[in-house]
């Protein structure tokens, strides 16, 4: 009570507060861009001690203007709160996930789920926000503001204005070659500035998805079909996976055994694949998308058909079954089937379901087969953080001790790596399930069977510093860019030649071979088809044939 009534007595401006609260975000909330910063100018061979004390001064003149501009009298208080409050929470995410806040990162925000986002919530980051975030915006809330008239506080606000802008003008002039070379060569550098570019982001994405007006749906094919290449019933499994990064995959070389189920069931396992995206909003609705990654734009991926509507239209029948918090819209005009996480399931806690909660519905539609040609695509939640432990059951832990909590960074870094490789193993396991249910139906009733697995993006479990995923792509790391693809099909199978796919395994691609290979595989002739992104093509035997008896190998149907 004494605190409060202390606070209660102290009295200030409006501009008074303006710079305090203008120097606390620009010294606190910044700190990770100023180290940024600092770190890029000290590295340099030849650096100016001028300039570089002259940045955090010019970022709080631009922080303390662009809070003068916005605050009205009787709005100043809440809006400093809000912004207090939010720049905690940037600056907790950013310490320590390294986390940012570009565009990507908002939409990622906006799509996700409330289990998802509760997955976040621990002791350590309730305990930050309130010491750096809510009690200080308490102190705001409190304090008193002096009583002067509306224009001699416009006055004093323009003059505080007019000395700012002289400072930065000051500082920009004399260090402008200085600033210009660092802020190109260090590009990414203005994504950590706490909260403007949240702020900035959050505008941008309410104009693009909420204020433009809707686009007319785009058709790509009217008229797809199938080409039946075996004259046998075809299933075909899509599993797509989260969160997994290739250098966590023992096929892929790493040291411990965390394919040692696929490694028996004859995988091809793509090296060199390469994600769209660093995040679930986007990399999943872009590698449905016959938009690539150079030019995808989310907005008009969903105004036009995507590749199960291709394949659906073919005359294939089309499941999509989703363990993970939603399609991100791929699914809407296909027959989607959500696992509910109640716990009466056994493999649900109420809030996320292990994956293999999948098999069952996966093993009744394999059961009740209704078409020639079937794709099931299986979403998994994989190894979605923080809560890694949360994603394998305890008698998968086959890596100790584990890390059993949301607030990562403060495990030893061998637990974490434990968990994650945990979720990997665990999603082996799963893979293997689903080929020996396909490999028994195809054995059964030859019924021609295989499996694509390819996982949304990556993730950094501490490496430098950064943890999960959602860095912009440019400056995003290979943890989280680099992930596991693998194919496996059924004996039967005489379409393409596994010896030759694994030949080529090491080639480099990305999900932008997934529209068109997947086109290939579910045996689909579209107009959108590109045979130069069909991962597939040059190993059927035709083709291999052709090439072997150096013939030009005749274009394929869907050319």
């Amino acid at each position: 009570m004494n605190l409060i009534s202390h606070f209660k007595k102290f009295q200030l401006t409006t501009n008074q507060l303006i710079i305090l609260v203008g120097g606390y975000i620009t010294l606190i909330f910044n700190m990770p861009f100023l180290n940024k910063t600092l770190h890029a100018i000290t590295t340099l061979k030849q650096y100016n001690l001028g300039f570089l004390f002259s940045v955090p001064i010019f970022l709080f003149c631009l922080v303390t203007l662009i809070i003068s501009t916005f605050s009205i009298r009787v709005m100043l208080k809440p809006m400093l709160v809000v912004l207090v409050i939010l720049s905690s929470l940037i600056f907790y995410a950013t310490l320590t996930y390294g986390i940012v806040f570009d565009y990507g990162m908002i939409q990622n925000t906006v799509e996700t789920d409330s289990a998802e986002a509760f997955s976040y919530l621990n002791l350590y980051a309730i305990f930050f926000v309130l010491f750096v975030g809510i009690m200080p915006a308490i102190s705001i809330t409190l304090v008193n503001i002096s009583n002067l008239s509306a224009g001699c506080e416009l006055i004093q606000r323009i003059k505080l204005m007019i000395i700012l802008i002289l400072i930065s003008a000051v500082i920009g002039a004399s260090f402008y070659s200085n600033y210009a070379a660092v802020g190109r060569n260090n590009r990414a550098l203005v994504n950590y500035i706490v909260p403007f570019k949240l702020i900035d982001s959050s505008i941008k994405y309410i104009k693009r998805n909420y204020l433009a007006p809707p686009l007319d749906f785009l058709i790509l094919d009217k008229s797809p079909t199938l080409t039946n290449k075996s004259h046998v019933k075809k299933v075909t499994v899509l599993v797509v996976g989260e969160t997994a990064r290739s250098k966590s995959f023992s096929l892929n070389g790493y040291s411990r055994p965390t394919n040692k189920y696929t490694n028996m069931k004859n995988v091809v396992s793509f090296s060199n694949m390469h994600s769209c995206g660093t995040a679930t909003a986007v990399s999943v609705p872009c590698m449905f998308s016959r938009l690539s990654k150079s030019n995808y734009d989310k907005r008009e991926a969903v105004y036009q058909q995507n590749l199960l509507d291709i394949v659906q239209l073919a005359g294939t029948d089309v499941i999509w079954v989703d363990n993970n918090s939603s399609c991100k819209g791929v699914c809407k005009r296909v027959h989607t089937i959500y696992i509910n996480t109640d716990k009466k399931n056994t493999l649900c806690d109420g809030k996320y379901c292990f994956d293999e909660a999948l098999l069952e519905p996966f093993k009744k539609k394999i059961a009740h087969l209704t078409h020639q040609n079937t794709l099931i695509v299986l979403h998994m939640i994989g190894s979605h953080g923080p809560t890694y432990y949360r994603r394998y059951p305890s008698e998968q832990a086959i890596f100790m001790p584990d890390c059993r909590r949301s607030d990562i960074q403060n495990c030893s870094k061998e637990a974490l790596i434990n968990t994650y490789d945990n979720t990997i193993a665990y999603t082996d396991f799963v893979l293997a399930e689903i080929i020996d249910e396909l490999q028994g139906m195809s054995e059964e009733f030859d019924i021609n069977t295989s499996m694509l697995y390819v996982s949304d993006h990556g993730e950094s479990i501490g490496e430098n510093g950064v943890y999960l995923h959602g860095l912009p792509y440019a400056f995003a790391p290979d943890e989280q860019t680099h992930i596991p693809m693998l194919y496996w099909e059924s004996s039967n199978n005489t379409e393409t030649s596994t010896s030759c796919l694994q030949e080529m395994s090491s080639t480099k691609m990305s999900h932008d071979n997934i529209f068109d290979s997947l086109l290939s595989i579910v045996n689909v002739k579209s107009e959108t088809y590109n045979v130069g992104l069909d991962i597939f093509h040059q190993c059927e035997p035709s083709v291999l044939t052709a090439s072997v008896n150096n013939i030009t190998p005749n274009k394929k149907v869907n050319e």
